[in-house]
């Protein structure tokens, strides 16, 4: 069996998700674990225990399996949270995500929008196409977020928003913005975005 088989055998008979495994210089194996998401259930969140129950398992079933490592590192995604999978993408609809794109946008990205662009953050959001086909965008303003105590006119126009879709083929890596908010969790990020 390969490292990813093991790893993900052990964490999934415990009931988590293979987030991912990243092998570092030096030994360091290090293993990222989630909750599995159900679409209707309260959010809930890998903890220390989590975390300490899939190591210990983990240094067991590495040692019968002969892999080499010399530190083993398990933790939950972080708040820059990978996004890989359908399934992640469903999960975080709504939120905001940073994306980098494969190749550059090209010449079919007319408008306000540098043809080579390969970096987005905005909201991620589920389109419909007119063949009954799903897929994702990202819609973000390039206008620059308000600092702190600053005061934004009411009578200001707001920059339009932009809009891109993509495929999940099309992407190098998707990523949860690391916004951090101090005043609590909120059902939809859409306040810290600034639109």
């Amino acid at each position: 069996m390969t490292l990813q088989q093991i790893v993900e055998q052990t964490v999934t008979g415990f009931g988590y998700d293979l987030v991912e495994i990243e092998r570092s210089a030096g030994g360091l194996l290090r293993v990222t674990i989630d909750l599995p998401w159900e679409p209707q259930a309260d959010e809930r969140f890998v903890n220390v225990e989590d975390c300490e129950k899939v190591t210990r398992q983990l240094q067991y079933t590495l040692e019968v399996e002969g892999i080499e490592y010399k530190r083993l590192e398990v933790s939950s995604p972080g708040i820059d949270r990978p996004l890989r999978h359908e399934k992640d993408f469903e999960r975080f609809a709504g939120h905001v995500i940073d994306i980098t794109l494969k190749a550059p946008m090209g010449a079919a990205a007319a408008g306000q929008v540098s043809a080579n662009r390969k970096k987005f953050r905005g909201t991620l959001e589920r389109v419909s196409a007119a063949d009954g086909t799903q897929g994702w965008q990202i819609v973000w303003s390039d206008a620059p977020a308000p600092k702190p105590g600053q005061r934004v006119s009411k009578k200001r126009e707001p920059a339009p928003l932009q809009a891109l879709g993509f495929t999940l083929d099309e992407l190098r890596e998707a990523r949860l913005a690391p916004i951090v908010n101090f005043k609590g969790r909120s059902d939809t990020q859409a306040g810290a975005e600034g639109h």
